[in-house]
């Protein structure tokens, strides 16, 4: 099942890629917010995210709903999974699969 993750952004990467760091359950990783261009995130933002782009901003209480949505469909660990898979070209050394031009499906 395909759901939107909520995070905390911890820090926004300098750069044209418009790239943050951000915090899931105690899990960091790198999500484009390119998506977010009308209303930019800041650092403390929650957003929600899906296939490593954060989609939208949310409230911290918007988040913790949507988490414990998550926990009652049993998708926790699922939501979890999908998380660590973002980012992971930082560890291994490989390029970013996901380079936000400001333009979807480019």
């Amino acid at each position: 099942m395909c759901l939107a993750i909520p995070g905390r952004i911890v820090e926004l990467v300098p750069g044209a890629n418009r790239v943050g760091v951000v915090e899931v359950a105690g899990v960091r990783r790198k999500v484009q917010l390119g998506l977010l261009e009308d209303d930019p995130p800041e650092t403390g933002d929650w957003v929600l995210i899906h296939v490593g782009f954060a989609m939208s901003k949310i409230s911290e209480q918007d988040a913790a709903e949507q988490m414990q949505l998550l926990a009652l469909l049993g998708e926790t660990e699922q939501a979890l999974d999908e998380v660590r898979g973002y980012g992971q070209e930082d560890r291994e050394g490989h390029s970013a699969p996901n380079q936000w031009n400001g333009k979807p499906n480019a």
